[in-house]
């Protein structure tokens, strides 16, 4: 029996190794078993780029027009950004603001170079908001359009290069809504963008008005650009990993990440065609999405710019525009929090940019629960103890089957021990002497062990949710608390968590293997070192998880030891 008891701890032990393996893999980080390097994470350089009508930087320097099918031609090829924004002279610089959004234009190309999410402080107690786009030599981060497809030759159409003049801007909210216009003019087209925002929301509405000037037929492509760097966000943790990167969603292959490292070796496995879904770059809490019109096909492209430099994009081919006629192609812009029930609204699919991973099908129904149970309690600490205290009583005929079976060994832990001292090394004679013990017993000796099995998906998921939620983001708890998705500032969470352990691994039986037991009792340590450095919020889940087990086990195993003096002295 102590080898199968040792087995199990094995077989558990490997178990939190390949989990914690599959979970830095998944976000796109190198596992303990994987090849993959880790993505880039070094200071980006000053990137050049200089206006003219053969830059490279175009996108897609199409010299054909589009097919009918509707592919476009030269969508692989690469694609630059612009000067930085501070080598920008300031009277090419345009700010306007809602009540959530600051963004900042730069004229060249209509592009946006930086983004303030007015309502998420930058740090807990911050007054300065968190900046998601930016274009900086520590962070490049840009959206960008423009239109490509003109002949070889010819002057290139306007894009995220040319010069745009401003044709109207509202700085402010002007009521619920802002918009600011932009125009420039090249190729025989006529280019006219227009961002609006509107009060309360991260989404941008883009229109693209294209205006054939020329005298012949024109038939431009509009293309949807997020450029990035391969640096990890500002705040991301050394310890714990999440997912940096592009992603693609369609129909046909539903939500696609990729990681840098993939696009940097011609690796990147996503749908190149759909008339369909969306285009993203996402990061821990935030992300930023392209949303093409439905129904119309285009070619979807992720790209490596440069060292450390990336884009993923959207190529719409738009209909032959006939001399002097006027072209609409509209898009919408998410920039700001993962906030899944807005985007949800705003496209399908777009709320998975909080990915949970294999395990969405019972993530999303536990993150719903925190959200009804945020509701009534108004304080996400709070939530996360009634989440715990409902999700033990979900399972509380599970844990109660599991006690049992470990109060019913710890009971008969001293007649094991004298078998022990009975058989000696007679290893056969031993087994065979405990399993009939086990069996008049009435004992199943894994009876302890599956009940937990079965609970460990929601266990996974919840610990998903609780890392993932933006919610979790400067929502405080009780006194010294001030932020769940930040380290407890004085590791009293962490340290509650390892005395709890400890009281745990007191009332299990105690293994008879002495270095079993030893083990047994590293393991607080182990895990209550790694939860210092993991979120307040989850580690307040683990506690609150570990005091209601004690308090269960504690009763089951008196309940059993009454019933069994009763027993005796009847």
């Amino acid at each position: 029996m102590d080898i199968r008891r040792t087995i199990l701890w094995m077989i558990f032990s490997f178990a939190l190794l390949l989990l914690w393996n599959n979970w830095q893999t998944h976000n796109g980080q190198p596992g303990l078993f994987s090849s993959q390097p880790a993505q880039a994470d070094t200071t980006s350089a000053p990137i050049a780029g200089t206006q003219g009508a053969t830059d490279p930087a175009v996108p897609a320097a199409a010299q054909a027009p589009a097919a009918a099918t509707g592919t476009v031609p030269g969508a692989s090829q690469p694609a630059l950004a612009s000067v930085p924004a501070d080598n920008a002279p300031q009277d090419r610089l345009l700010v306007v603001s809602s009540d959530v959004l600051r963004l900042t234009f730069d004229t060249q190309g209509a592009q946006i170079i930086k983004a303030e999410l007015l309502k998420y402080p930058a740090s807990s107690g911050s007054d300065q908001p968190t900046i998601l786009l930016d274009n900086v030599p520590a962070l490049t981060y840009l959206v960008q359009t423009g239109a490509v497809g003109a002949p070889a030759g010819a002057e290139a159409y306007p894009n995220h290069l040319s010069q745009f003049s401003v044709i109207s801007a509202d700085h402010e909210l002007n009521g619920d809504n802002l918009t600011v216009v932009f125009q420039a003019e090249s190729g025989g087209v006529r280019l006219v963008k227009s961002f609006s925002l509107q009060k309360g929301s991260y989404v941008v509405d883009v229109k693209h008005a294209l205006t054939n000037t020329s005298e012949a037929a024109k038939s431009p492509s509009v293309y949807l650009q997020i450029t990035r760097d391969g640096n990890s966000p500002a705040d991301s943790s050394s310890f714990y990993r999440t997912f940096t990167g592009p992603a693609v969603y369609s129909n046909q292959d539903k939500f696609q990440k990729v990681t840098f490292s993939d696009i940097e070796k011609n690796k990147a496995d996503y749908v190149r065609q759909a008339d369909n879904g969306w285009i993203a770059m996402i990061q821990h809490y935030f992300a930023t999405a392209w949303v093409p019109p439905q129904g119309k096909v285009r070619t979807n492209d992720i790209v490596e710019l440069q060292k450390n430099l990336f884009a993923v994009r959207a190529i719409e081919p738009v209909d032959a525009i006939a001399p002097g006629a006027t072209t609409i192609a509209s898009a919408r812009l998410w920039v700001g929090p993962q906030d899944q029930q807005a985007m949800e609204a705003l496209a399908p699919g777009l709320d998975l940019v909080v990915d949970y991973g294999w395990l969405t099908i019972i993530a999303k129904p536990l993150f719903s629960l925190m959200t009804w149970l945020h509701m009534l309690l108004g304080n996400w600490g709070w939530t996360i103890v009634a989440l715990t205290v409902l999700i033990k009583a979900a399972f509380y005929p599970l844990a109660s089957a599991s006690y049992r079976s470990m109060a019913k060994m710890k009971m008969v832990a001293p007649r094991l021990q004298a078998l022990k001292e009975k058989y000696g090394d007679d290893k056969p004679k031993l087994n065979a002497a405990m399993m009939e013990m086990y069996r008049n017993e009435k004992i199943n000796p894994l009876g302890g062990c599956l009940p937990i099995v079965v609970q460990i998906p929601v266990f996974i998921s919840l610990y998903w949710v609780l890392l993932a939620s933006v919610e979790m983001r400067g929502a405080p708890w009780i006194l010294w608390v001030h932020d769940l998705s930040v380290r407890d500032p004085y590791f009293i969470l962490p340290a509650v968590m390892m005395a709890t352990m400890f009281l745990q691994i007191k009332l299990n039986p105690t293994p008879p293997d002495p270095m079993q037991a030893k083990i047994m009792m590293i393991m607080p340590l182990v895990f209550g070192g790694m939860m210092f450095f993991f979120p307040a919020g989850l580690v307040l889940y683990w506690c609150v998880n570990n005091i209601l087990s004690i308090a269960q086990q504690w009763y089951i195993t008196k309940k059993m030891e009454k019933q069994t003096a009763a027993a005796a002295n009847n």
